[in-house]
């Protein structure tokens, strides 16, 4: 393993081997990170997210204002499958690193780093790690609203190293949540004295199951730049560790509906909450930032073509572009298969990590 590939592991199976979870505190990953930025511009953004959890993003920049940002995020989703240790970091004897977080995306933001402070010091660079992307995206709002360092640096372009296997992305899906709650009474069931908040739910969900065939099936709804070309209207459903035997008080349907640039929202926006307002069902959204998307003949988008080998794609994910685009014009390409993400026994190539140091190099000399 040469020095690149030997430091780029030994840096992500640190990160891998912290438990950054979105509903932890990230803080000892980016306690982690920070020695790694000598000779940066270091600056820590602080912020509580809504359960009173301490979070920090870190902006960094050396070289001074223009040039590209290189953006990643800390934290993980929740360990669910795992059987294995999710936080070991084990390199096997293939070269491959496992754990929570190796792909999406620790490994590619340790690659990230890497790449910048390997740069020559005329090079202007600048990193955006941010936190809660898998959740709020608040990390990524706090570096928008109050981030003093790049208001300075004024990055020509960020590039979002979410793992693409390298392929630029040049526009993806964002999301509005919608959070639906019935409410009942709370008694033993088989008194009949209670009243079961699922029975509440279920008529509502049949409205939404109507609006999730019409998105595969309404062309008008569709967009073809896609694959798929509908979009994900995702239900879960949760009565908050109600027991069998008592009907529910609250009953609660999230529901994650991903859009493109170009799908007006509108339709399913107003059929939820009407829907809502018909069964009695209370319906509170948010929405996670507008769908970037920027032209297949953009410079920004033509230069990562260049440098990549690889014609851009776009994506049915979402990531941190959909608030950074505020900042600069986003592209999301880098190493890992985001196919492996948020799935039991994670893992992510010390090689293809590395193979991203030169790409992301000669994408930031472009820009300098």
């Amino acid at each position: 393993m040469d020095t690149i590939a030997s430091t780029i592991a030994d840096l992500t199976r640190d990160l891998v081997k912290l438990d950054s979870r979105s509903s932890v505190s990230n803080i000892p990953v980016a306690d982690r990170i920070e020695p790694e930025l000598r000779g940066f511009d270091v600056e820590r953004v602080d912020y509580a997210d809504a359960a009173g959890v301490a979070k920090r993003v870190l902006v960094a920049n050396r070289g001074g204002p223009g040039g590209i940002a290189f953006s990643g995020h800390m934290d993980t989703v929740p360990e669910t499958g795992w059987q294995a240790d999710p936080w070991s970091g084990r390199v096997d004897d293939g070269g491959v690193l496992h754990g929570l977080g190796s792909t999406d995306m620790k490994g590619p933001v340790a690659a990230a780093i890497v790449a910048a402070r390997s740069l020559p010091d005329r090079v202007p660079v600048t990193l955006l790690i941010t936190t809660d992307e898998e959740t709020t995206k608040r990390g990524a709002r706090a570096i928008a609203e109050k981030s003093e360092l790049v208001k300075r640096i004024r990055p020509k372009g960020i590039l979002v190293v979410e793992p693409t296997s390298l392929r630029p992305v040049r526009g993806h899906r964002s999301h509005i949540q919608f959070t639906c709650t019935a409410e009942g009474v709370q008694a033993h069931s088989s008194t009949g004295k209670g009243r079961n908040a699922n029975w509440t739910l279920i008529p509502f969900l049949a409205e939404m199951k109507t609006i999730y065939d019409r998105l595969r099936t309404d062309r008008t709804l569709q967009d073809d730049a896609y694959d798929p070309p509908f979009s994900d209207f995702n239900v879960i459903i949760d009565n908050h560790g109600t027991a069998v035997n008592v009907t529910v008080p609250l009953a609660t349907a999230v529901i994650k509906f991903r859009y493109s640039a170009s799908i007006d929202p509108t339709y399913v926006r107003e059929a939820v909450h009407a829907a809502g307002r018909t069964h009695g069902v209370a319906v509170r959204e948010a929405e996670e930032g507008s769908p970037p998307e920027l032209p297949a003949d953009h410079p920004f988008v033509a230069a990562c073509t260049e440098v990549a080998g690889q014609a851009p794609v776009t994506a049915p994910f979402g990531t941190d572009a959909s608030i950074l685009q505020s900042i600069a014009p986003c592209v999301i390409m880098g190493p890992g298969d985001i196919g492996v993400a948020h799935k039991p026994d994670e893992a992510v190539s010390i090689g293809e990590l590395a193979s991203a140091v030169p790409l992301f190099q000669a994408l930031a000399g472009r820009f300098a």
